[in-house]
């Protein structure tokens, strides 16, 4: 319609949607008769204009009788009403520019072996649209078809579809629901079809790219015949792609960019990408290494970070050290990115960038890939969007069959879930890959999303070198022998257009074998004084005994205690909310003793208020998933929410609590990269139950308790897992401390069972203050958190001591104990409960609060006073396989008196964690309670 009269139309309150039928209505009876009508109505309907060519118009109605007429009939044929008058090829030919944008990948020339086999789509041939050669001369509108101009003979504009959307780069984003997106991409792709022109320069930037990724898998297969290095032969676009972006980030504002990755191809992004030295390399292929890890790890696995200049400046690489479990690196790499964006003040995403390099079979078979999707647009975890390469090599180890690695139609489908667009681009046209480069980090800091390149290329070697692929891949091995690698298929494509002569290309190929000889940086971008986003220095290098002053004094405790049980009056709490805080307010004066979360909630005010920043993520944190923390207020009245530890002064660190989504694997990894790129935060993770940490265990076993000796990265991450015993079944008992016990060696981490307020208080403190950065992993209470005995007073946490191990706290004489009963967390209450109602004197417990590192400077102590007992019991709730028992007794075996005996008293060995009917749970309770505290009749 013109625009004048649309205009009209939408300014006018009588068109409105709700007046459709009606209006509807009145235009089809002008149509039988104009005269039939309002005179205000005729006006109206006499002023709409006219489509060339169209002498009559079509009844809406009619037109809707044609289309159910159409679905009944089940034929996939448009019909136009009959006497339109009007060229309906024109029609036509829209649909056939739409079925391009939509289905144009599937006819893509994508694969450079050329095995794929691939569905014929008619929607993109011209037949299918009732069009033929006949009409190639005939001019027709192109409608959005963004090439600059309104119209186009047919067979320039077929030409142009497919050279766009059937070339090199299959582009996939129809499935946008944003029309801002789309248009954003039709008008990049479209208007130079899919092919800009490169200048020389360029052109000389690719090639030295692929040169370099040839030419180092050549000088390493050479050198060190049959060692394992996970060539990246015939993905060598992976070098000048990742170049390209690096360059293009750094003239789009980007200050950092995180790299994650697996071992494909890895040293050669090490060398070739980060530089570094070839000579370090060829130390490690030669046994050689540097003796600073207590373990190491295998070269391709190691991370590294360098500086590399472009024209808008410096952007500072780091590639993230990672395990051999595929895609776990991938949230790692976004939650550094964060830490690095919240320490920039960018809340835009811009100054740092996320890049996740991927498998074909990985991204589609582990389960993280979809997590790590998920976070990417939600508050507590979003960074801008990342830039997702899949290298895309055709085959996972020996499997290659699709319909045995996958479900889906391509590896990236999974990017739908967010509205991805994806790139899919041939590997052997590297022109076409730096194109889709450019596109997508344009894209990504446009409109702050996700863009995955699918880089297909296949992968000339085995798994590894000393395999032998033929044995699984014959057909494919057979053409991957006969393919010419991609150097030449691009060094072939410069010298005939005349780009560059055959000796020009030879010479760059000298020159980096005899950088390679030489060993030293062979990337130009590099510089040579690399920076760093944290100064880790004042955490390197402490033991656990480290000087440290986490005191606070009452009045300032009362102070804060204060101003965290206060919120504005336009906020209405919900009753028990504000029942919690006017019970704040008593404590805080010192009229009650301190609860759970009135402590936890001063550690943070307390750490807040000396400039620290603190990060809580969890799937019910801001809450508590039992109504402990409340951290956030929502009011009752319009949903607005108020975060009193966000108003402590105006100096104070940031406190930022998240509601996660409802993940393990993916969040825990979030936060241990935020944690290890964040030294100066405290960051802590929540499990909902202890019992689901589980989910993460890869995450425990691969970076948190193994990240320092592997690779040298330290890591303040804080864990806090509920875990006890009240009688809620397998799944909400145990947050398995038996696995995180057993994953402690090497003073690598820390894992506490506090069991009052101010402990909890001195923990959390303790974590922040000490100049040590090592996981902390706290065995949470539930029945704690408002149990009557578990309480401490302001003059207690003052004090900011946490306590390893707790001595006996009721007035016995220690001349007296007959029996010392050891244990950790809310069966203390239970035994100390117990004891006090049968007035038994003679048995002494003692809590040990810190079960790694072991406190064995606190247990001599403790032990002088019972150097007389020889009846030592350790106590526990869970089964005897489980809990701290067979992980730690040996450390009371070695400080209990020569000649003593440990007994345990707990449940015996389960393969559950705990029983799900709660009257055997009570049975068992009172049993193990009763066999600590029972002694037996020497006599």
């Amino acid at each position: 319609m013109h625009e004048g009269v649309m205009k009209a139309w939408l300014e006018s309150s009588h068109l409105n949607g709700g007046n459709v039928a009606y209006v509807e209505e009145l235009y089809e009876a002008y149509l039988d008769d104009a005269t039939s009508v309002p005179d205000e109505w005729r006006e109206v309907f006499e002023q709409l204009p006219k489509v060339d060519g169209v002498d009559v118009e079509v009844k809406h109605s009619e037109v809707r009788t044609q289309f159910a007429q159409l679905a009944k009939n089940k034929h996939r044929e448009v019909v136009v009403a009959e006497g339109s008058g009007g060229d309906l090829k024109q029609v036509k030919v829209l649909q056939l520019i739409n079925a391009f944008r939509f289905r144009g990948h599937q006819n893509a020339n994508l694969d450079p072996l050329g095995i794929w086999q691939r569905e014929r789509v008619r929607d993109l041939e011209l037949e299918y649209h009732d069009l033929s050669s006949s009409d190639f001369d005939r001019e027709f509108n192109v409608g959005s078809f963004a090439v600059g101009r309104d119209t186009m003979p047919l067979g320039e504009l077929y030409q142009a579809l497919k050279t766009t959307y059937c070339g090199s780069i299959g582009a996939e984003y129809m499935h946008i629901t944003s029309t801002e997106e789309k248009r954003w991409l039709q008008q990049r792709l479209e208007s130079v079809q899919s092919r800009p022109k490169f200048e020389k320069d360029e052109k000389l930037r690719i090639l030295k790219g692929l040169t370099a990724a040839d030419g180092l898998e050549k000088y390493l297969g050479a050198k060190f015949p049959g060692a394992k290095r996970f060539s990246l032969e015939g993905g060598d676009a992976l070098v000048p792609m990742l170049k390209e972006l690096i360059h293009r980030a750094g003239e789009s504002g980007q200050q950092e960019a995180v790299i994650g990755m697996a071992h494909r191809g890895r040293l050669n992004v090490l060398v070739n990408v980060l530089g570094k030295n070839p000579s370090e390399l060829f130390d490690e292929f030669a046994g050689k290494h540097k003796e600073t890890l207590s373990s190491g790890d295998v070269k391709y696995h190691m991370g590294y970070s360098s500086d590399f200049a472009t024209k808008g400046g410096n952007v500072h690489m780091a590639l993230a050290f990672n395990p051999s479990h595929l895609e776990i690196v991938n949230p790692v790499v976004m939650g550094s990115v964060r830490a690095r964006l919240d320490r920039l003040g960018d809340s835009s995403g811009i100054k740092a960038l996320p890049i996740t390099i991927h498998g074909d079979s990985a991204v589609t078979g582990q389960g993280v890939v979809q997590e790590t999707f998920n976070l990417s647009q939600t508050n507590a975890f979003s960074c801008g969007g990342s830039i997702r390469i899949v290298v895309n090599n055709q085959v996972g180890f020996t499997t290659s069959k699709q319909d045995d690695v996958r479900s889906t139609d391509y590896c990236t489908d999974i990017a739908k879930m967010v509205q991805s667009p994806i790139f899919h681009v041939n590997s052997d046209d590297p022109e076409a890959v730096a194109f889709v480069t450019q596109l997508a980090l344009d894209f990504r800091n446009q409109f702050k999303r996700d863009v995955v390149i699918d880089l297909v290329c296949y992968r000339r070697h085995g798994h590894n070198e000393a395999d032998e692929p033929n044995a699984t891949q014959p057909v494919m091995y057979q053409k991957i022998k006969k393919h010419p690698v991609p150097r030449l298929i691009y060094a072939d494509q410069l010298i005939a257009e005349g780009s560059f002569s055959e000796q020009e290309i030879k010479a760059l190929a000298d020159e980096y074998r005899n950088a390679l000889d030489e060993g030293d940086c062979v990337v130009s971008e590099i510089q040579p004084e690399t920076s760093h986003s944290s100064d880790w220095a004042k955490y390197v290098g402490h033991e656990w005994d480290v000087d440290y002053d986490a005191s606070v004094s009452v009045e300032e405790l009362k102070t804060l205690g204060e101003k965290i049980a206060s919120y504005p009056e336009q906020y209405k709490a919900q009753s028990r909310v504000k029942k919690i805080y006017d019970d704040r307010k008593l404590m805080a004066s010192g009229e009650k003793p301190l609860d759970w979360g009135m402590a936890e909630t001063l550690a943070y005010a307390t750490i807040a208020t000396e400039g620290t920043d603190i990060r809580l993520t969890g799937q019910d944190s801001g809450r508590g998933t039992f109504f402990h923390r409340h951290a956030v207020v929502h009011s009752q009245s319009d949903g607005a929410t108020y975060t009193p530890l966000q108003h402590l002064s105006e100096d104070q660190g940031t406190f930022e609590v998240y509601d996660s989504v409802l993940s393990e694997e993916a969040v825990v990894a979030f936060e241990y990269g935020y944690a290890t790129a964040e030294p100066t935060s405290l960051v802590l993770w929540e499990a909902q139950f202890g019992d689901f940490a589980n989910g993460a265990q890869v995450v425990f076993d691969q970076f948190l308790s193994s990240g320092e000796q592997k690779w040298g990265r330290l890591c303040g991450l804080t864990i806090l897992l509920p875990h006890g015993y009240e009688g809620q079944g397998p799944e909400h008992s145990s947050a398995r401390l038996e696995r995180f016990l057993q994953l402690c060696a090497d003073h690598n981490m820390q894992v506490c069972v506090p069991s009052t307020p101010a402990q909890v208080y001195a923990m959390l403190r303790r974590q922040s203050v000490r100049p040590l950065r090592r996981p902390l992993i706290v065995m949470t209470p539930k029945s704690l958190l408002r149990h009557p005995l578990a309480t401490s007073s302001l003059e207690e946490l003052s004090h900011g001591v946490f306590h390893n191990m707790i001595d006996e706290v009721d007035d016995i004489n220690p001349e007296k104990v007959e029996r010392v009963v050891f244990c950790s967390g809310k069966v203390y209450y239970e035994l100390l409960q117990e004891r006090r109602k049968l007035e038994q004197d003679n048995i002494a417990i003692v809590r040990v609060e810190q079960l790694y590192p072991f406190p064995h400077d606190e247990m001599q102590t403790i032990m002088e006073r019972y150097q007389h007992v020889t009846d030592f019991v350790w106590c526990q709730e869970e089964p005897q396989n489980q809990g701290a028992w067979y992980c730690s007794q040996h450390h009371f075996i070695d400080a209990i008196p020569q000649g003593a005996k440990l007994k345990y008293a707990g449940r015996k060995a389960s393969a559950s964690p705990a029983c799900g009917y709660m009257s055997v749970h009570t049975k068992e309770q009172q049993a193990l309670v009763a066999d600590a505290l029972t002694i037996e009749n020497k006599g």
